[in-house]
C-alpha cells in the first residue's frame, strides 16, 4: 500500500545519526513499575514488623542457648518466606507472561532506505512507514498519508477510529482525539490506510510517557488490614516485653534464681508474641490470590484480596470494559424509510428490501477490513447475503476516493468482469453522504431526523449511496459522481453479555457502579440504561466538571453514577473525590489513560487480555480474560477471606488467654512451672499455623453477598470481636486451671500435672476451632459444610499430641507423663465443656431471630 505515496527525497536519518541520538535520548519505552527482584522480594518480607518479631524471637533463644526452640521458630520464618516467596514470584511470572516480551517493530527510512527495527530503537527524527494494523512506535507528525485512520482509544477512550491528514507548514504535535489532525502517538493503531510520520517524542517525551511520569507522583496507601495488623501486632509485643519483664522480676525476686527467671520471662513473651498473625495474614492471603488466579483473576497486590471486599465504589472505564470494543451492525434503514433490527445471528433473515444497502456498504468497505466497523460491516454481509447476487468476490476495485476534511465520505470504484460500466460504492456521515446525493431541503431534514433518531439509541450511523460511471477516465472528486441514497446503517459497541448480570450483583452487595468514558453524554447514558446502572444525577460531562470545585464534585459523587467526555486527569479527579467521600475505591480498566487512576484507587483492577504494561503494573489485581464478571466473584472472596479472619484472629486471641495465664499462674503461686519454651513452640507453631488453613478453606456465609461493604474505618478487632475472644479465652483459662489444680489436689507429680494441662489445653483448642467456623451457626448446623483441611487440621492434632504423650523419646523431651484411658477422657471432657457457653449463645440467638427454623 505505501507504493501509492511519494517516499522520493525522504532520506531520513543516517545509521550513525540514529545511534548517536539512541546513545543521548536512550531507548524508546514508557515507563513501567520496576520488576520486583527476589532480592526485593525478601526483603518486602523480612522487613515486616510480625516478621521480623519471629526472627528476635529466634535470635534469642539461640544466644540463650536453647538450640530447639529457636531451630523450630526459624524454620517456621523460612516456611513463611517460602510461601510468600512463591506467590510472589509465581505473580510476577504470570504477569511476565501477560506483556509482548518481544518490542513492537517499526518500518523506518534510514540512509534513504527501507528498514525494520525494534520499537525501542525508534529516536526523535526518524522517518516513520505506518500501515493498516500497526502500532504507532512513537508521537509524531503525517508528513503523508491516504485514506489514514487510527484508533486512540487508548488515549482518549473514545472507541472510534480518528482521520489523519497530512501537515501543512510548520511540524508540531497536538493532542489526542479529533478527526483530521496530523499527529500520530506511541500506542495507537492504525485501523484503515497508510501513511508516512516523522517522529517528535519518544519514550518518556510521548503522551504514554507523561502519563506514566504522573503515576510516580501517586504514592500507594497500606490497605486497612495491613494498617491494623500492624498496629495489633506492636500492641502485643509492647503487652509481652512488659508482662515478660514483670514475671522475670517477680520470679527473681521470690526464688532467687534470675537465670531461671529470665528463661520463665522469655517463655511468657513466647507466648504472648503474636507469630500467629503473620501466618494466618500470609497463608490467607496468599491462598486467596491462588485461589482467585484459578478464576482467571491474578493478584498483584497480595493484601489487596481482603481489601476488595470492603469496596464501596467501582468505577468503570466503559471501552473494552463494560463493551467488547467490537462494532457491530444493530440497526439498517432503507431510502424509503423502512428500518430493520439486525438480529444477534448476524441478519440471515434480512429481507431482500434492505439487501442493497448492506450490499454497497460492503463495496465501499476494505475486502479484508482491520477497522471495526468495516469488520461489521463485511459480517453481515457474508451473513445476510450468502447465497445472493449482491456479493461481488469476483469484482475489481479501480480505484479508492477517501475522506477529506472537506467531505467525511469514501467512495470504492469497481468494475465487474463482464462489464463495461463502472458500480461506485459511497458511505460515510450521513450529512457528508446526503450532500453526494444532492438531496433537497425537505428531504436531508428528514434525513437527518431519522439520524437523530437512530444516534439516540447509542447507534453510530454512516450513510450508504451508490452511482455508475461510463466514461473512460474517472474524475478526480467525488461530486462528479450521480450518486442514489440507499439508506443509513447503525452501528453499535455492544456491551459484554455478562455485565448486566455483574452490575445486579454488585448492587445487592452494597457496591456502587459508576461509569467514566469519553464517549459522548447520550451514547453514555445509553450504554448505562442498558446495563441497567441506576441513578438520579444524570450524567456529568467533562466539561462540566472542570467548572465544578471540589466540594461541589463531592457532593454530585453521592448521585451521579455516569461521568462522559471524561479525559485521564478528570478519572483521577473522580476517584480522589469518591475517596474523600469515604469510599473504598475500585476501579477497572485497560488504557494508558486510566493507569493513574488506577494506581490512586484502594483497589485497581486492569484488564490483561487487552489491557496495556503500564495498566496492569499500575493495578492490584488484573482480570486475565476481560471478564467484568469476574470482579464479582473477586467481591466475594474477599467477603469471605475477611470473614474467616475475623474468626481466625480471635481464635488466636482467645487461645492465648489460658497459654499465657498457665505462664503466670505458677509463677504468683510458687507453683511448679506448666508449660516449658519447647511446649510452648509445639502448641504455637504446630497447631495453630495449620488451624488458619481450616479457616481459611471454610465456605463463606450464606449471606456473605447481601450484606453492605463493611465501613472503611471498621477494624476487625473492635469491642464486640474482642469481647467475644476473650471470653472464650477466659473460659478456657478457667477450666484449663481448674484442671490444674485438681490434678495438685489430687497429688499427681509435676510431669503427670503438665500432662493433664497440656491435654486439657490441646482439646479446649480444638474446640476453639470448631466453634469458630461460623459465629451464628452451632458446630452441629455446619458440620457437613464441606472443609477437608479442617478435619486434616483435627486429625493431626490428635495424632501429633498421641505421639508427644505416648512416645517414650517425645514425652521426655517435652517432660510430660504417661495418662491412661479414664485421665484421658476427664481431660477431653473439660476440654469440651470450656467452649459450650458459646455454642449455646449461639444456639439461643438463632432461635431468637429465627424462632421456626
Amino acid at each position: 500500500m505505501t507504493n501509492e505515496i511519494d517516499l522520493a527525497g525522504l532520506e531520513g536519518l543516517s545509521e550513525e545519526e540514529a545511534a548517536r541520538r539512541l546513545e543521548e535520548e536512550g531507548p524508546n519505552a514508557i515507563p513501567s513499575a520496576r520488576k520486583r527482584t527476589l532480592f526485593r522480594i525478601a526483603l518486602d518480607i523480612i522487613k515486616e514488623p510480625m516478621f521480623m518479631l519471629l526472627v528476635g524471637a529466634g535470635a534469642i533463644y539461640l544466644v540463650l542457648g536453647s538450640l530447639q526452640e529457636a531451630l523450630v521458630l526459624m524454620s517456621f520464618v523460612l516456611l513463611i518466606m517460602g510461601i510468600t516467596f512463591f506467590q510472589e514470584q509465581r505473580t510476577e511470572k504470570a504477569l511476565e507472561a501477560l506483556r509482548d516480551l518481544s518490542s513492537p517493530r517499526a518500518l523506518v527510512v534510514r540512509d534513504g532506505r527501507q528498514v525494520r527495527i525494534a520499537g525501542v530503537e525508534v529516536v526523535r527524527g526518524d522517518v516513520v512507514i505506518l500501515a493498516e494494523g500497526d502500532r504507532v512506535p512513537a508521537d509524531g507528525v503525517v508528513i503523508a498519508c491516504s485514506n489514514l485512520m487510527v484508533d486512540e482509544s487508548l488515549l482518549t477512550g473514545e472507541s472510534a477510529p480518528v482521520r489523519k491528514l497530512p501537515c501543512e507548514g510548520h511540524l508540531a504535535l497536538g493532542r489526542p482525539g479529533g478527526d483530521d489532525l496530523p499527529s500520530v502517538f506511541a500506542g495507537t493503531l492504525v485501523v484503515k490506510g497508510h501513511g508516512v510520520a516523522r517522529v517528535m517524542a519518544t519514550g518518556l517525551e510521548t503522551e504514554m510517557g507523561k502519563i506514566g511520569r504522573a503515576l510516580e507522583e501517586i504514592e500507594p496507601e497500606p490497605t486497612l488490614l495491613q494498617k491494623e495488623t500492624r498496629r495489633l501486632v506492636l500492641g502485643l509485643a509492647l503487652l509481652g516485653l512488659a508482662l515478660c519483664t514483670l514475671v522475670f522480676v517477680v520470679y527473681g525476686a521470690t526464688r532467687g534464681v534470675w537465670l531461671e527467671g529470665l528463661l520463665v520471662g522469655i517463655a511468657l513473651a513466647m507466648a504472648m508474641l503474636p507469630e500467629e498473625f503473620p501466618v494466618i495474614l500470609t497463608v490467607f492471603l496468599t491462598l486467596g490470590a491462588w485461589r482467585m488466579s484459578r478464576n482467571r483473576v491474578l493478584t498483584r497486590s497480595i493484601p489487596t484480596v481482603e481489601s476488595l471486599g470492603a469496596a464501596s465504589a467501582l468505577c468503570v472505564d466503559k471501552t473494552g470494559t463494560l463493551t467488547l470494543n467490537r462494532m457491530r451492525v444493530k440497526k439498517v434503514m432503507t431510502a424509503a424509510g423502512g428500518h430493520r433490527e439486525v438480529s444477534e445471528d448476524g441478519g440471515r433473515d434480512l429481507p431482500e428490501e434492505f439487501h442493497e444497502v448492506v450490499e454497497y456498504s460492503v463495496l465501499a468497505s476494505q475486502r479484508d477490513p482491520f477497522d471495526p466497523v468495516e469488520k461489521a460491516i463485511a459480517g453481515l454481509g457474508e451473513s445476510a447475503l450468502r447465497d445472493t447476487e449482491h456479493l461481488h468476490a469476483d469484482w475489481t476495485l479501480e480505484r479508492e476516493y477517501p475522506l477529506s476534511a472537506e467531505l467525511l465520505a469514501l467512495s470504492h470504484v469497481w468494475r465487474s468482469p463482464d462489464g463495461r460500466e463502472y458500480v461506485i460504492a459511497a458511505k460515510g456521515a450521513p450529512e457528508a453522504i446526503a450532500d453526494l446525493c444532492h438531496l433537497g431541503k425537505e428531504r436531508k431534514e428528514e434525513l437527518l431526523r431519522q439520524v437523530e433518531e437512530m444516534a439516540g439509541e447509542g447507534l453510530r450511523v454512516l450513510g450508504v449511496a451508490r452511482s455508475s460511471f461510463t466514461l473512460e477516465y474517472l474524475p478526480s472528486n467525488q461530486h462528479d459522481f450521480a450518486f442514489e441514497f440507499l439508506g443509513l446503517i447503525g452501528l453499535e459497541d455492544p456491551i459484554r453479555p455478562t455485565v448486566p448480570a455483574s452490575i445486579r450483583e454488585c448492587r445487592n452487595a452494597g457496591i456502587r457502579v459508576i461509569m467514566i468514558t469519553g464517549d459522548h453524554a447520550a451514547t453514555a447514558m445509553h450504554v448505562a440504561r442498558e446495563i441497567g446502572l441506576e441513578g438520579d444525577g444524570g450524567v456529568i460531562t467533562g466539561p462540566e466538571l472542570d467548572a465544578m470545585d471540589d466540594d461541589e464534585l463531592r457532593e454530585r459523587m453521592r448521585t451521579v453514577s455516569v461521568f462522559a467526555r471524561a479525559v485521564p486527569e478528570q478519572k483521577l479527579r473522580i476517584v480522589k473525590a469518591l475517596k474523600a467521600n469515604g469510599e473504598v475505591v475500585a476501579m477497572t480498566g485497560d488504557g494508558v489513560n486510566d493507569a493513574p487512576a488506577l494506581k490512586a484507587a484502594d483497589i485497581g483492577v486492569a484488564m490483561g487480555a487487552r489491557g496495556t504494561d503500564v495498566a496492569r503494573e499500575s493495578a492490584d489485581l488484573v482480570l486475565l480474560d476481560d471478564d467484568f464478571s469476574s470482579i464479582e466473584k473477586a467481591v466475594r472472596s474477599g467477603r469471605r477471606i475477611y470473614d474467616n479472619l475475623k474468626k481466625a484472629m480471635s481464635y488466636v486471641i482467645a487461645v492465648h488467654v489460658p497459654i499465657a495465664g498457665m505462664s503466670i499462674i505458677p509463677v504468683i503461686f510458687k507453683m511448679p512451672l506448666v508449660f516449658s519454651p519447647m511446649l510452648i513452640a509445639f502448641m504455637e507453631i504446630i497447631i495453630d499455623p495449620a488451624c488458619s488453613l481450616a479457616f481459611e478453606a471454610e465456605p463463606e456465609e450464606g449471606d456473605i453477598m447481601r450484606r453492605p461493604p463493611r465501613r472503611p474505618e471498621q477494624r476487625i478487632f473492635n469491642f464486640g470481636n474482642i469481647a467475644i475472644a476473650l471470653l472464650q479465652g477466659l473460659s478456657v483459662l478457667l477450666v484449663v486451671g481448674m484442671m490444674f489444680s485438681l490434678a495438685h489436689l489430687r497429688g499427681m507429680g509435676e510431669t503427670e500435672v503438665r500432662s493433664v494441662t497440656f491435654t486439657t489445653l490441646v482439646t479446649a483448642n480444638l474446640g476453639l476451632i470448631l466453634a469458630n467456623r461460623s459465629w451464628e451457626h452451632t458446630f452441629w448446623h455446619v458440620r457437613k459444610r464441606p472443609n477437608p483441611a479442617l478435619w486434616w487440621v483435627v486429625l493431626g492434632a490428635v495424632a501429633l499430641t498421641a505421639v508427644v504423650l505416648y512416645t517414650p523419646f517425645m514425652r521426655n523431651l517435652f517432660k510430660l507423663a504417661y495418662l491412661d484411658a479414664l485421665n484421658i477422657s476427664i481431660c477431653m471432657g473439660a476440654g469440651i465443656l470450656s467452649v459450650m457457653w458459646f455454642e449455646t449463645l449461639k444456639l439461643v440467638t438463632h432461635l431468637m431471630h429465627h424462632p421456626y427454623t
